[in-house]
């Protein structure tokens, strides 16, 4: 996932695209932090989780088009857009804790959990660590395992510096209530991506439907999302009979990373079926 100059050199670029018109946000107290979040539709619960650098307008048109049937808690993670950075490391454990956190502060007892990028590595280790909380997952751009990043990728993670995310720092200081923590919310997301992943295990033994949505051109290889795919038992063949697996796995031709979350119908036309538990019927059914 570039949760690095790729990914927020696109999204500066195409912001004003992307952005729609905001519901009234609100901010309630998380884990010592004050979090911003928005909720908008009606609907079954559904928890959006934004990638690294970015907020809920950069998320883009996804948001009101998920809000057309669902009841959509977007939020902001610790440093990102209008929640205030806090002394604390930023970890995909944290952010996870962060989200069950703030799902007990709104009063949600469990919802369906969509996340993009960082965000959908902090959905899978909400799903692993609060599993009470996810009632299915919809991952975008996902790792279990930094041997899953494409190799370019992980050539450029020891050559990340503050100077590489220079450019970005008026446009987060706009929104954010730390203006003068850039440098200091920079070290935290230079050593997220250094952070230890593996865990294979703590996949298997998730009990929780995941929808594994990809680009055949990601920041993570094709073999690792079949891998996870496998590890969530998927891979098997249908037409003999037997019950499909609930997790799924969607490859969006001819898309890299930070094409994914533009690609709203598309996006749409996997999510909503999974979430309904939807699936295509076959010639022996």
């Amino acid at each position: 996932m570039f949760r690095t100059i790729l990914v927020t050199a696109a999204l500066l670029a195409t912001s004003t695209a992307l952005a729609h018109s905001e519901p009234s946000g609100e901010r309630v107290e998380v884990n010592g932090m004050q979090m911003y979040y928005e909720i908008s539709g009606e609907g079954e619960p559904l928890v959006v989780l934004h990638g690294a650098h970015m907020n809920i307008m950069t998320m883009g048109k996804i948001i009101p088009r998920l809000a057309e049937t669902h009841k959509v808690y977007a939020l902001e993670f610790q440093g990102h857009g209008r929640t205030d950075d806090i002394d604390r490391p930023i970890t995909y454990q944290n952010l996870a804790d962060d989200v069950a956190a703030f799902m007990d502060a709104v009063e949600l007892e469990q919802a369906d959990v969509f996340g993009y990028s960082m965000g959908a590595v902090a959905g899978l280790q909400l799903a692993i660590r609060h599993p009470e909380k996810v009632d299915q997952l919809i991952a975008a751009s996902a790792s279990y395992d930094e041997e899953g990043w494409h190799p370019t990728f992980k050539a450029f993670i020891p050559q990340m510096s503050e100077e590489t995310f220079a450019p970005f720092e008026e446009e987060w200081r706009k929104l954010s209530p730390n203006p003068d923590g850039y440098s200091a919310f920079i070290d935290k997301m230079i050593a997220l991506e250094h952070e230890p992943m593996h865990w294979e295990e703590d996949v298997k033994a998730l009990d929780v439907p995941v929808l594994i949505i990809t680009g055949d051109t990601d920041v993570t290889t094709l073999e690792h999302s079949v891998a996870m795919f496998r590890l969530l038992g998927g891979g098997v063949m249908g037409d003999m009979g037997q019950p499909l697996p609930e997790s799924r796995l969607a490859i969006l031709p001819a898309t890299s990373h930070t094409a994914i979350i533009g690609q709203v119908e598309l996006l749409h036309a996997f999510i909503e079926p999974f979430l309904k538990g939807e699936t295509p019927k076959g010639m022996f059914e």
